[in-house]
């Protein structure tokens, strides 16, 4: 069995869960998912971010568990006005509008993105399983 055998294998099994019971398990699960990654985003910018405000902390959110193009999906974000500019890197600029440099970016979600992905595709066969056994699929 190929990988994206395994894939679409994988994809049939979460349609069918997103089927039973309106989806509400399939969401349930990706609400503690988007969760973990919020808090993987907190956590890199408390090893990567020098000065601590405690304002780019608070902004770290997850967002409500969506259907997007037949696919549920939930986001992690930052909200705080000047996360992205953390985050993406910025122009310097002065008082009289010359630009003086680029501050760049901590790359701070790229890097939770990354360190999370292993997590959940592991909690992800862990929810599988768990399906098939509770629903007898």
């Amino acid at each position: 069995m190929s990988r994206n055998d395994f894939d679409d294998f994988t994809k049939d099994l979460l349609d069918l869960a997103s089927n039973l019971d309106n989806g509400k398990e399939v969401k349930k699960h990706l609400r503690k998912e988007g969760s973990k990654l919020s808090r993987r985003q907190k956590s890199q910018i408390k090893k990567l971010v020098k000065k601590k405000t405690g304002n780019l902390l608070k902004g770290a959110k997850r967002g409500k568990v969506y259907k997007n193009k037949g696919e549920w999906t939930v986001r992690a974000y930052n909200s705080s006005p000047h996360g992205h500019l953390i985050d993406k890197g910025h122009r310097i600029v002065g008082k009289n509008g010359v630009e003086k440099g680029f501050k760049t970016g901590v790359h701070f979600l790229e890097k939770a993105e990354k360190d999370f992905a292993d997590d959940y595709l592991a909690d992800t066969q862990n929810f599988i399983d768990d399906m098939l056994d509770n629903h007898n699929l």
